[in-house]
């Protein structure tokens, strides 16, 4: 078998072995007011600077049930150097319970940063906060 055919086996052999794109680590925040849980997770690992992805957003309630219909808004950004998120990103539902697309995200520069959801379920308004080092 030559060199080039193993290389190509053995690349099969990792992307079986990884089963999807999606990153392993989950980021997961308690909302404030309390009653939920937010967790994220990254379409790559590690995320990185200057490329678009998107992200899984997962949201359960107090038993671990998962919550539908949300409004979900996205703010954030670099507090060191007081500026924004460079992209205005958007979160759509999913066709999995309790889970959500956020699409549109992009970070282009490496320090910390900031990511806010502002979620409405039934009438009332939480935040769940994640801050994380690139």
């Amino acid at each position: 078998m030559s060199v080039r055919l193993r290389i190509f086996f053995l690349f099969l052999g990792g992307l079986a072995l990884t089963g999807s794109a999606w990153a392993e680590t989950w980021l997961t925040s308690e909302t404030r007011p309390g009653g939920l849980l937010v967790h994220l997770q990254s379409e790559s690992e590690p995320v990185r600077l200057n490329q678009m992805h998107r992200w899984r957003v997962l949201v359960q309630d107090a038993d671990g049930a998962p919550v539908e219909g949300l409004g979900i808004e996205v703010d954030g950004g670099m507090p060191a150097h007081d500026h924004g998120l460079p992209t205005q990103p958007a979160v759509q539902p999913h066709p999995e319970p309790g889970m959500y697309w956020l699409e549109g995200m992009r970070f282009h520069m490496a320090g910390e940063w900031t990511l806010d959801l502002l979620l409405v379920h039934e009438g009332r308004r939480y935040r769940a906060a994640f801050q994380f080092d690139l």
